[in-house]
């Protein structure tokens, strides 16, 4: 089974804020040691630098897994399909596995009308194998149920982490059969010094990390994490092989703190759920 036969794969690689020399070390690490599911953006501004590093790496294109997403600049219907282009172009492949609009800008020039039809253009011309969705709140998922028809949602993809589970949208994407992929689900370190998180990594001879991690991927997110450092590149993919108790679980459905969220533009975002 190649990467590209996946829906969505469980454990990728996460590259917001890395730039330059440093998403280039990144990458080219976590493609040494396995991973095969690489996760960016437009306004990441790196995709070009992800694209040699993939080049230079001697990995099949058909065993990788990439995902890149619109930013809000380019969903005009006369601009998404040639900013994918040249996503496309940054990246040296012809066609991503995944693109997503990146945002829902409820309150911005484009209708989601506009911005929907034209990734579904860009599904039909072939450059992108799914499309999917990032932010999108449980209307906001029925709104492009409703106007892409029969082009399904490979993923909506939210920040999820111990501290913002995200349970009312978890569990109406649950009874649709619409995946969820987590993001920041290290809390962009917090769960790193959580001392309940301590407590369930000492009992399993993990990391905090390797928790959270785990804590996401059982309850069937796929996950996304990113690091600058090798060894949390290899510590991280262990989380893979973690199984967590009913007790380990409840454990940390306590620490949502309803609401501790970290990305949340004003311009863009919606009306959380």
């Amino acid at each position: 089974m190649t990467a590209t036969d996946w829906t969505v794969p469980p454990f990728g690689l996460g590259t917001f804020r890395l730039k330059d020399q440093v998403v280039r070390d990144s990458v080219r690490d976590a493609l040494e040691l396995g991973y095969r599911a690489i996760d960016t953006a437009q306004g990441y501004g790196n995709e070009g630098e992800i694209g040699e590093t993939i080049a230079q790496s001697g990995v099949k294109r058909d065993d990788l897994f990439i995902t890149t997403k619109i930013k809000p600049d380019n969903y005009s219907a006369d601009k998404l399909v040639p900013s994918l282009r040249e996503s496309l172009d940054k990246l040296q492949m012809d066609a991503v596995d995944l693109t997503l609009i990146h945002w829902p800008a409820p309150r911005g020039p484009v209708s989601a009308e506009e911005y929907l039809g034209a990734l579904a253009d860009a599904h039909s011309q072939g450059l992108t194998r799914k499309i999917g969705v990032s932010n999108f709140t449980i209307e906001l998922l029925k709104q492009a149920r409703e106007l892409l028809g029969d082009v399904p949602i490979a993923t909506n993809q939210v920040e999820i982490h111990p501290y913002l589970q995200n349970r009312k949208l978890a569990d109406f994407a649950r009874q649709e059969g619409i995946h969820l992929t987590s993001y920041m689900t290290l809390a962009v370190g917090k769960v790193m010094e959580d001392e309940v998180l301590k407590d369930i990594a000492r009992a399993h001879d993990a990391n905090p990390a390797q928790v959270a991690l785990a804590w996401a991927l059982q309850q069937g997110f796929s996950v996304i994490p990113s690091s600058t450092k090798r060894d949390h590149l290899a510590s991280n993919m262990k989380a893979l092989d973690l199984r967590l108790s009913d007790e380990d679980m409840g454990r940390i459905v306590a620490l949502d703190s309803q609401g501790e969220r970290l990305a949340n533009p004003a311009s863009v975002a919606p009306d959380w759920d």
